[in-house]
């Protein structure tokens, strides 16, 4: 039997851990306490230490339009400009990922075909 590793768990396992790493790394660097990075992001403070100290999220670099995008919504963040923070996620991991995105910022039973799955906010 092979195991294998679907895209939506490299992207939870990784991709996204390394997107919120490099979010509290560019929100420290630009002046944010570790407390405010950890309320802007909706995270714990611990959290965000283990992102600035490495032992988190750190398994990806992020250079080029997607360090940008990062750097465009860790400011966004600080002036209160953000009006769907999970579809801006989304749109930097599918930057990162190099894919088109059919990606929604919320979703309903419906499209998960189970309506037996109830989900928890």
């Amino acid at each position: 039997m092979v195991i294998m590793e679907t895209p939506c768990q490299k992207a939870v396992w990784d991709l996204v851990p390394a997107i919120r790493a490099s979010l509290a790394i560019e929100l420290v660097n630009k002046g944010q306490s570790q407390a405010t990075v950890a309320k802007l992001l909706g995270i714990a403070p611990s959290a965000v230490s283990q992102y600035i100290l490495g032992k988190r999220g750190y398994r990806i670099e992020f250079e080029g339009e997607t360090k940008e995008l990062i750097e465009k919504l860790a400011q966004e963040l600080i002036d209160d400009k953000v009006d769907d923070f999970v579809a801006r996620i989304c749109q930097i991991c599918v930057n990162a990922r190099g894919i088109e995105s059919n990606c929604k910022s919320s979703f309903g039973l419906e499209d998960l075909g189970n309506k037996e799955v109830k989900l928890e906010k």
